[in-house]
């Protein structure tokens, strides 16, 4: 059997075994020291609403491509932040590519493996995409003005129709008990910062048993 069609088999298996279990979240975002308070931002509104978020923060080992196309395959939705589009400031300065690329690999695994998987965009400011991806034009994007209030008021529209219906308050009190503990989860894991794959486990499994506890339904 050729190798394409025998991974296309393999990622169609896995969204289907995931079928019985919360609904998982892929989670395309920048990632980089002023994102972090966003980044809790989503991983407590995620898992508000009762799904377990994923990145490509889980991937420890190459081929790292094709780890990342399992990841988005896997899941039944997936948010792509497309706030980072200006150039950084270290030397040569240069846009960040991985977001826009994650995100036309998500478009282009709907169309052929995955047809039931849903997709958002999210952006700090208003009508910026209409010039960093015009080939969006047509596909509204959620904006949360770069605060951890606008992404559980925008993900409460991105999700309004799932079993699970948390309020603003109730993510926010997740929030909390994350930023509560977070210095200890950095200690434990030894990092400086919440990139890093077991942070980022630690933080989703706070998140739910938080969730677990607040949010009722």
């Amino acid at each position: 059997m050729p190798v394409l069609a025998r991974k296309k088999r393999r990622r169609k298996r896995r969204a289907r075994r995931v079928k019985g279990s919360a609904a998982s979240v892929f989670l395309n975002i920048p990632y980089d020291a002023a994102f972090e308070n966003l980044l809790l931002a989503y991983i407590a509104a995620i898992s508000a609403f009762g799904f377990t978020p994923r990145a490509t923060l889980e991937i420890p080992f190459n081929p790292r491509l094709d780890r990342i196309l399992d990841l988005i395959a896997e899941s039944e939705y997936s948010i792509h932040d497309l706030s980072r589009v200006q150039l950084d400031r270290v030397a040569p300065k240069t846009p960040r590519f991985n977001m826009p690329f994650e995100l036309g690999l998500t478009v282009a695994l709907k169309s052929a493996n995955v047809p039931n998987h849903a997709w958002v965009v999210c952006e700090t400011m208003r009508r910026r995409v209409n010039k960093s991806l015009s080939d969006l034009d047509g596909t509204d994007p959620y904006i949360h003005d770069g605060t951890v209030r606008g992404v559980f008021r925008e993900l409460c529209n991105v999700f309004v129709r799932g079993q699970r219906q948390p309020t603003v308050l109730q993510m926010s009190q997740i929030y909390r008990v994350l930023r509560a503990d977070f210095k200890n989860i950095l200690r434990r894991a030894g990092a400086d910062n919440p990139f890093n794959a077991r942070v980022f486990k630690d933080l989703c499994i706070a998140a739910s048993a938080a969730a677990d506890e607040l949010v009722v339904g």
